[in-house]
């Protein structure tokens, strides 16, 4: 992908922002900041990878039990990156821990919004 120019854009929610400074805080408070940058430079890679290819994400399972397939999500194990391609733009929503209740997690922080 060095070299090629993304086709989408890749833009973070105010809350998705968020929920990365908050998951940065934590890493560095329970495994020092180099395991916490470390994991910040994944997660950026893993967001440069939908610029270029965001329909590789399959649809969160919680919300297409309620019929809802406008969303997708990567796995950046045990962080889910909850997002939407709207044209050129993917709209990241949500990184979260995949290990909560996402039920719970994706009904507040995206259907009440």
């Amino acid at each position: 992908m060095a070299g090629q120019r993304p086709a989408f854009q890749v833009l973070l929610t105010a809350v998705a922002e968020r929920d990365i400074e908050s998951l940065h805080g934590y890493v560095v408070r329970s495994d020092g900041l180099p395991q916490a940058d470390r994991l910040l430079d994944r997660l950026m890679e893993a967001m440069e990878g939908l610029a270029h290819f965001p329909e590789r994400g399959s649809h969160p399972k919680e919300l297409l039990a309620l019929g809802i397939k406008e969303y997708r999500q990567v796995f950046f194990k045990p962080y889910r990156l909850i997002y939407r391609v709207t044209g050129k733009q993917v709209l990241v929503f949500l990184v979260v821990d995949g290990r909560r209740d996402m039920q719970s997690v994706l009904a507040r922080r995206l259907l009440d919004a």
